[in-house]
Parts: structure tokens; C-alpha cells; sequence
């Protein structure tokens, strides 16, 4: 993570960001969409940049044998708080980087999860690495399911927010539309920080580089995340997202399910 990245979560924000008030659609929404495609419990997921552990406890408690990984020794130590917590269905959290997953040997988890790590590594490179080394550690057959951030998600959200009106951040969307880099190089709040924002088209190139089969790509929150009626609208906002999973771009997060395929046999 580059130094503006971590001065962004070293306020221990992203705890608070997904339970705040109650659950975020962002959580509702992806823990429906894996609810789908994740083998059942007790199978073995890794959960690479899980941050404070707020999926990690979700399975853990829905049976599955988690093991957190975050390159934030602070999400490590918050997401540790968050097991001794649950004493009844504990996970294991240590530091680590996305794109060396060498603590853990080939084909050891059942699923990984990439739910943030591919928006921060800004270069393709950096990315295609993590998926290469998701699809090493995930065990022929299983799903890895990474998400990214939609290259329009500034544009709309600037808009509804009034956050276009600042020049400054109307260059920040020139940017992001041009080539996906995010820049926030005065640490504005609201306006995130160091981060690349993906066309689906590109998501499935990176995906399919690592040698990993795309089976969908799906739109998290849909196009009320963007409305502000979330909790009070609830099950529109829901109908909403389900309705618009096809049109991922519509969505601030895009949800990629992808298996590493089985070998083939003879005979």
C-alpha cells in the first residue's frame, strides 16, 4: 500500500465504513452474491486484504475455517479483536501481501477471496501477481472472487454527491475516465484515495492472465448504492441491485467469480 493509502485506513476507518449504522449495502450485497458460488461450510477460505475482518467473522460464524490476510498490521490486530470475540467460531488473521502468498502452499484453500487488494495495486502487473497467486494457493475447481472498483464510480458519485462542483476533483474524474488511476492528492475527505478503477472488460483480461476461467461479473450494490436510501429503502434497494447484477458498471463494486480449472484426465 502506497503511504497515501495507509494514512487513509490508519484511522481505522473501514470497520466503521461496512457497520456503521447497521450493515452497508456493499456487505449485504457481497455476502449474498458469495452465499451463491462458495463451497459449503466447513470449507477452507482465505481471505486475501480482508482488512478488520468484518467477511472473516460473517464466515467464520457461518461455519467456514477462515484465514485472514491484510497488508495493515492495524486491519490484522482490529480483525484479531474481532475473533477473540467470537470465541465460538474464531478465525486466524496475519499480516501479509496479496502478491506473495508464499505462507500458505499450493492448492490449500477450498475459496479465496480478493475483496479489496486489486483496487489498491495500481499497476497491472501488481494485479495480474495477486490473481497468479490466488489461483495457485485455491485448489483445482475452487473459486477466487475478487472485486473492483467500477471506472465510473467517481463521475456518478461526484454528481449525486455535488463533489463535481470542486475543479479539483473534476481533474480527479478526468483522470480516473482516462485511465482508471485515482488520485486524492490533498487526502480530501470523501474522496478516497490511491487506487485503480476497472472497466469489466479489463477485470476479465487481468483474471483470465492468471490462468484463472471467469464465470461472471456481477454489480454489488446496484444503482440505489448510489441514492442514499440505503437502510430506509431497503428491500427496493435490494430489488434494485439483483435487477441490475448483469450491468456491473452501474455499481460502484463489480464482484469477478472465477475457478481455477480442473485438470484434465486421461481416458
Amino acid at each position: 500500500m502506497d503511504e497515501a493509502s495507509v494514512r487513509h485506513y490508519s484511522a481505522g476507518i473501514e470497520r466503521g465504513r461496512l457497520l456503521g449504522g447497521g450493515d452497508h449495502l456493499e456487505l449485504v450485497r457481497t455476502l449474498e452474491l458469495l452465499d451463491v458460488v462458495l463451497p459449503p461450510p466447513p470449507a477452507r477460505l482465505l481471505d486475501v486484504g480482508g482488512g478488520p475482518g468484518v467477511y472473516a467473522s460473517r464466515l467464520a460464524r457461518a461455519g467456514y475455517a477462515v484465514q485472514l490476510v491484510d497488508a495493515l498490521k492495524l486491519h490484522v490486530d482490529q480483525a484479531r479483536e474481532l475473533a477473540a470475540a467470537q470465541p465460538e467460531a474464531p478465525f486466524d488473521a496475519d499480516v501479509g501481501d496479496a502478491r506473495d502468498l508464499s505462507a500458505y502452499g499450493d492448492e490449500t484453500a477450498d475459496a479465496l477471496l480478493l475483496l479489496g487488494p486489486l483496487y489498491h495495486l495500481t499497476e497491472r502487473e501488481d494485479r495480474v501477481r495477486a490473481l497468479a497467486e490466488a489461483r495457485r494457493v485455491v485448489r483445482a475447481g475452487g473459486i477466487v472472487a475478487a472485486v473492483a472498483i467500477s471506472r465510473y464510480a467517481s463521475v456518478i458519485d461526484g454528481t449525486v454527491q455535488g463533489f463535481l462542483d470542486d475543479p479539483r476533483f473534476a481533474a480527479i474524474v478526468e483522470q480516473d475516465l482516462r485511465d482508471g488511476q485515482h488520485r486524492n492528492p490533498e487526502n480530501v475527505d470523501g474522496w478516497f484515495t490511491t487506487a485503480f478503477f476497472h472497466l469489466p472488460g479489463d477485470l476479465c483480461a487481468e483474471i483470465e492472465d492468471a490462468g484463472l476461467t471467469v464465470e461472471r461479473i456481477a454489480g454489488v450494490e446496484g444503482p440505489g448504492g448510489w441514492l442514499g436510501l440505503w437502510p430506509e429503502r431497503r428491500e427496493l434497494v435490494l430489488r434494485a441491485a439483483r435487477l441490475a447484477e448483469d450491468v456491473p458498471a452501474m455499481s460502484a463494486h463489480m464482484l469477478a467469480i472465477a475457478r481455477r480449472r480442473r485438470r484434465r484426465t486421461r481416458g
